[in-house]
């Protein structure tokens, strides 16, 4: 079948009714159906293209689930392997685990398609590596370990769910860096959206193109699905974000806005922005702590440390820094712990005891720090805990003394009543500013009173 016959019957398939459909059909060959799927260019949503435009560096696809995304990226890649001896490509997802299943290995990841255009493709699952024919190369990431990013060169890059991955900052800044192999770089980044300052900065650029796609743009979804769907999300927010696509400002229901977290911010660096924040309390807080929520695990997988460092005065509280570490084992944490502490002048830090706090209070005393150790326990769940710091930022009560991106995303992404909608699977910077501040929030004695009017 030539490519001319097969845009002749592509465009019979999609103007004729559905008897011509089935009787056009029932005349074809199982080759030659593949090689009607395998020209996506024919059948494929204009968003699902690569731009037109010239000089782009940035192709953001920002489409709702199901649209679509991955074969986009998979045709993208396998184009441009095959175009360009010897390219290297990176393949980074929000895991190691998730890149393989989804980009490589899925019905519509890179194996799949590679095998509908007759591309000889070694795949070696121990390495996390594609080799092509012709010499060119992908290599799996993940934007939970953005060091990985550090070093290597490529000449294209396929970012799968940026909104998903817990380091995106770092991993992102990492992967363009070694973006420079070759006369024309360029990255794909395939994701459904989430509030967050990263998406919002990549759409931005002017180097960024951006497509956009809904859930049912894709045709070949069962209709049933598509009718369950819209029934039960249309019209919520939670539909316009995954379905439709749509990258929206706030969460609803969430427990900070941005207007909120603006609202709260005054900065150290330079003149004062704020009557709560005069220039001589700057360096005398009545109170630091230090707020740590433990990660799990240890390595890649596991959730970040939350270390976030916090002061108090005139009964004011403020957000000093955020110290968040990833990927680091017990002893590496809680020595970042330590470190913050020193930095901050902090003269207490409250760990959550439930993933193994207490590792905190032995290296601070291995260290030989003198410095006062508190372990909670979490009895409720984070949504639960911050709701009584969240309404101290929206009383005029608690600031952010300075620029946290990370930290402020995750605040936005907290749901009253439970839930999280914000970057990575967990708000761990978000937990240890609420332990933090909650402690800052005490009475002398350590405990809250409530005074009876």
């Amino acid at each position: 079948m030539s490519y001319k016959y097969a845009r002749h019957l592509f465009e019979l398939l999609r103007k004729g009714k559905v008897e011509e459909f089935r009787r056009i059909i029932a005349t074809l060959t199982a080759t030659d159906l593949l090689r009607l799927d395998a020209w996506f260019e024919l059948w494929a949503h204009e968003s699902q293209l690569p731009p037109k435009s010239e000089g782009w560096r940035t192709w953001l696809l920002m489409a709702g689930r199901g649209f679509g995304k991955t074969r986009a990226g998979s045709e993208w890649i396998c184009g441009l392997a095959t175009a360009k001896p010897g390219s290297r490509i990176a393949l980074v997802g929000a895991t190691i685990a998730e890149a393989r299943a989804i980009m490589v290995e899925g019905v519509s990841g890179l194996l799949t398609v590679a095998r509908n255009h007759g591309q000889r493709v070694r795949w070696e699952p121990s390495l996390g590596r594609l080799t092509w024919a012709n010499g060119s190369q992908a290599q799996l990431f993940s934007g939970d370990s953005p060091d990985g990013l550090r070093g290597p060169e490529h000449d294209f890059a396929w970012c799968d769910e940026l909104a998903k991955w817990r380091e995106a900052e770092a991993a992102w800044d990492n992967l363009q860096m070694g973006l420079r192999r070759g006369a024309r770089s360029r990255v794909l980044v395939t994701t459904t959206p989430r509030p967050m300052d990263l998406l919002k900065r990549i759409r931005g650029q002017q180097w960024s193109v951006t497509t956009t796609g809904k859930t049912t743009d894709n045709i070949n979804l069962d209709p049933q699905f598509l009718e369950v769907m819209m029934a039960t999300y249309g019209g919520s927010r939670i539909g316009a974000q995954e379905l439709d696509g749509e990258l929206l400002e706030d969460v609803e229901g969430a427990l900070w806005t941005r207007e909120m977290v603006e609202g709260a911010r005054v900065l150290r660096d330079g003149p004062s922005t704020s009557s709560v924040h005069p220039q001589d309390e700057r360096l005398s807080y009545d109170r630091i702590v230090v707020g740590v929520d433990p990660p799990a695990g240890v390595g890649e997988k596991s959730d970040a440390c939350g270390i976030v460092v916090a002061g108090s005065v005139g009964g004011r509280l403020y957000v000093l820094e955020d110290a968040t570490v990833q990927g680091l084992s017990p002893e590496g944490w809680a020595s970042r712990v330590a470190a913050a502490a020193a930095r901050g002048g902090a003269g207490l830090v409250v760990a959550e005891a439930n993933n193994g706090g207490a590792m905190v209070g032995s290296v601070l005393k291995a260290a030989d720090i003198a410095l006062k150790v508190r372990l909670v326990h979490a009895s409720r769940g984070k949504s639960a805990r911050a709701e009584p710091v969240a309404l101290k930022f929206e009383a005029g009560k608690a600031f952010l003394a300075g620029r946290f991106p990370e930290l402020e995303a995750e605040l936005c992404g907290m749901i009253a009543g439970g839930g999280y909608e914000g970057p990575g699977r967990s708000p761990d910077r978000a937990d240890a500013m609420v332990w933090a501040m909650t402690a800052l929030s005490e009475t002398r004695s350590g405990v809250p009173r409530i005074r009876r009017l």
